[in-house]
């Protein structure tokens, strides 16, 4: 993912069929809703949360409407008004790409992220690319938008309108080159979000399905400590089988510990941490083999 980009997160929906609970801040899978959002776009030069303040995994900044409540169009405005009033960013670096997201989108991950970014760079004439669900429909709360372009849709919605009020969503992508992006089979569960207590439930259990626990407790773990790591978590589980198998069971554990703290301070040095987690694991994984290797000849 080389698009620079800022990020609006619209967080300040009332939830009515929640129940007026807090949505951003359920959790699911151990992570308020909010922070899974925010760990997908964290790649963003600058992120604005339109919504009441809270603790969150990352810092950002906070803003509302004018009027709160008045739905999704007036909240996208202020989260681009707020970027507009933030720290100027030089004419030469402006990302001038605005990634607009709902923050109840337990699935998304890095992976659309970049794939949005990658279809409006490749289609120089669209002002947006939107991505679509598995039935084909627009989200337009899941899209990367070309900033300037944005900007005249929300003004001429405005004018047209006497405000931004209470708009449809469609009012302001109806006037815009839209490029779409299908959902992936790297996320095929991206654009499902959570607006009862049935989606709640659904995607606990989703998170918790055996074929996908490992990689969404791996993602909430990286997340909740702040740290912006892929490794290759296969290297790890063999790791942590040589060691049990050819050591002992509770060498897993902790031969796993002692090779994440090998590989930090491999990183202190200037070693890649990807790199770093990788080559500690390598020898460690090594050391396992022998040692089980010597059981074998002593038995």
């Amino acid at each position: 993912m080389t698009t620079a980009y800022d990020a609006v997160v619209l967080a300040g929906g009332a939830a009515r069929r929640l129940g007026g609970v807090d949505k951003p801040g359920v959790r699911v899978g151990g992570l308020a809703l909010l922070d899974r959002v925010l760990g997908a776009c964290a790649g963003a030069r600058r992120t604005v949360v339109v919504g009441d303040p809270r603790p969150t995994v990352r810092p950002v900044r906070w803003t509302r409407e004018r009027r709160i409540g008045t739905g999704p169009v007036a909240a996208l405005d202020a989260g681009a008004q707020a970027l507009l009033d933030t720290e100027p960013v030089p004419a030469e670096r402006d990302p001038g790409v605005l990634l607009v997201l709902s923050a109840d989108l337990p699935f998304l991950g890095g992976a659309t992220v970049g794939r949005l970014l990658a279809a409006l760079d490749a289609a120089p004439d669209a002002d947006a690319a939107l991505l679509t669900d598995a039935d084909g429909r627009d989200q337009p709360l899941v899209a990367v938008y070309r900033a300037g372009p944005l900007r005249r849709a929300l003004d001429g919605l405005r004018h047209a309108h006497r405000g931004l009020d209470h708009l449809p969503l469609r009012g302001l992508t109806g006037g815009l080159r839209i490029v779409r992006v299908p959902v992936g089979p790297d996320e095929p569960a991206a654009s499902f979000d959570c607006d009862t207590w049935e989606d709640i439930a659904t995607a606990r259990a989703r998170i918790r399905d055996h074929g996908a626990v490992l990689d969404e407790w791996i993602t909430a773990v990286k997340t909740e400590l702040g740290l912006d790591l892929d490794v290759d978590t296969g290297v790890l589980l063999d790791l942590a089988r040589d060691a049990a198998h050819g050591v002992a069971r509770p060498a897993a554990p902790l031969t796993t510990f002692l090779v994440g703290y090998a590989a930090a301070k491999a990183a202190e040095d200037g070693t890649a941490p990807a790199d770093a987690v990788a080559e500690a694991a390598r020898k460690a994984a090594a050391l396992a083999q022998r040692w089980a290797a010597e059981q074998d000849e002593a038995g």
